[in-house]
């Protein structure tokens, strides 16, 4: 990397350049979440910290399940497909498959529960996961 430019070495699928700028814009939206808040009900997703907090009481996520958090907090009501979900958490190119999603999404469940029995990542049967509004 050179001057905050990324290279891709020829020969690249269209798939890679997707792929990769697509990550390249979920970064910079990250960079405009700086310092920004989200309150829904009693929880709270500071996106900065990347931490989830309960009526002041911190919540230990994973990485990957802050990403989740933070993907479907910042577009609540919207239907995610285990896939879809997968492909922006995971990346296009990386091994494994989509079923790794409904155990982080228990795991994410199951800690908040610790707290409370509201359902913040609901079930849409057939289709995925959304957040709740």
């Amino acid at each position: 990397m050179v001057h905050g430019f990324r290279y891709i070495v020829k020969p690249f699928s269209l798939m890679e350049l997707e792929a990769r700028v697509t990550a390249h814009l979920r970064r910079e939206a990250r960079r405009t979440f700086d310092a920004q808040i989200k309150f829904s009900g009693d929880l709270t997703v500071d996106y900065s910290e990347r931490c989830l907090f309960f009526e002041g009481q911190r919540l230990g996520l994973a990485k990957k399940e802050f990403d989740i958090v933070e993907l479907l907090s910042q577009n609540p009501g919207q239907v995610f497909t285990k896939e879809r979900i997968y492909e922006r958490i995971w990346g296009y190119d990386s091994m494994g498959d989509s079923s790794v999603v409904a155990e982080h999404i228990r795991r994410i469940r199951s800690k908040i529960a610790a707290y409370t029995d509201r359902a913040y990542i609901e079930t849409v049967w057939g289709c995925g996961y959304k957040w709740r509004k």
